[in-house]
């Protein structure tokens, strides 16, 4: 009868921890049950007008559509074949020499900063979304800013076939200079770019990088600094969501054309509002024309010192001399001799000195005016943590 009684109580014993132990279990169950999938953030957008979007990038860019597509017709044109025979061998060859050494530069040099999935300030760009996504593909947000209209996206299926014509021919040439010389030049560009746009040539870039383009709206910065639909009197801009192959989590391109010299900014205060609300950007500055340089742009200047967490340039950026040493880590790539004729009084002796240190990294591309290889300089400039 012992023996019995104590087997009894042990069974009772095991019993009661088994039913401790699968409550809880059941629960989690039954709640993993009941919980909502996830949410797949590309569902909110119009899929029908993302793909007319996406295709219309495409064929500016060259680029074959789906035999599907509404606007795979257009793409059989003898007009277009010869458009797209003249943009494929060139952007290969561009890709080959130029763009796959600049994204091998990026996952050795900008690692870090990268996987903080930052936000890009790139002031005095034009439509150079390429290089912006090229150095920094992780990138939440691209923020451009130029002179250059906004322009708007060509609706191929309303223009007459002389139209479409006119429209590539008018993409063909300004893309010329940055096949060629890896920028803009900005002479072409004020007359290439200002009956069309900055918009057409963004889009080649988006398509060109293989992003699908989700949505594209017509935005202005009203008086408090905000994101609105366009109207005038604001600082007009487009603001264009897309996402990488393979990826779920959309991405968001602004570009706002704008005068931001110390006059322009004095105009339209609200700007450099909407720039201080930017959390920590990485600033990118190519080509820039030696602007801040000049005391005319110190307002600018001095907002990208302020705000930046790292600021990647050429020599054509901000000077050397008003990066404090108590601020700033730089770290220096390529060459640096003299600047291009057309700008040498903006030569450095400073940042001379430090290219004929042994502490400069090679640079193996071609970036900015002196675009020919080991001709080119980069600076990485990370601010350091404050006391």
């Amino acid at each position: 009868m012992k023996f019995s009684a104590l087997l009894l109580i042990l069974l009772s014993i095991v019993c009661l921890q088994s039913c401790v132990k699968t409550e809880p279990q059941q629960k989690t169950e039954q709640s993993l049950e009941m919980a909502p999938p996830p949410l797949d953030p590309l569902t909110l957008y119009d899929q029908k007008q993302a793909d007319y979007l996406t295709d219309t990038a495409k064929l500016i860019a060259g680029m074959k559509v789906d035999p599907k597509s509404q606007f795979y017709p257009l793409t059989q044109s003898k007009f277009w074949v010869n458009y797209h025979g003249f943009i494929e061998p060139a952007w290969s060859k561009l890709e080959k020499e130029q763009l796959a050494k600049v994204s091998q530069w990026s996952k050795q040099e900008l690692d870090r900063i990268n996987q903080s999935n930052p936000r890009i300030f790139y002031p005095f760009s034009g439509p150079d979304f390429l290089y912006a996504n090229l150095f920094f593909p992780t990138a939440q947000e691209y923020l451009l800013v130029a002179l250059e209209p906004v322009g708007t996206m060509p609706n191929f299926k309303e223009l007459s076939e002389s139209q479409r014509h006119q429209k590539l021919g008018d993409v063909k040439n300004s893309l010329y200079s940055l096949l060629q010389f890896s920028f803009f030049q900005t002479k072409e560009m004020k007359s290439d770019l200002s009956n069309q746009g900055v918009l057409p040539l963004i889009l080649l870039f988006m398509a060109r990088t293989n992003n699908r383009i989700l949505e594209l709206e017509y935005i202005g910065l009203d008086q408090d600094a905000k994101v609105q639909k366009f109207e005038k009197g604001m600082i007009p801009g487009v603001k264009i969501d897309f996402v990488p192959p393979g990826e779920k989590e959309p991405r968001t391109l602004y570009y706002f054309s704008a005068d931001i010299s110390d006059d322009g900014l004095k105009k339209t205060p609200q700007f450099s509002k909407f720039i201080k609300q930017i959390e920590q950007p990485v600033t990118y500055l190519k080509a820039a024309s030696y602007l801040m340089h000049r005391p005319a742009f110190a307002e600018i200047r001095e907002l990208i010192l302020a705000q930046s967490q790292a600021i990647l340039q050429d020599d054509s950026g901000i000077p050397l001399n008003f990066f404090a040493e108590k601020q700033w880590n730089l770290n220096f790539f390529g060459t640096y001799t003299t600047p291009i004729s057309l700008f040498s009084v903006r030569y450095q002796p400073d940042l001379r000195k430090v290219y004929q240190s042994n502490a400069v990294k090679p640079l193996n591309f071609g970036v900015g005016y002196k675009f020919g290889v080991n001709q080119s300089n980069m600076m990485l400039a990370t601010k350091k943590p404050k006391p």
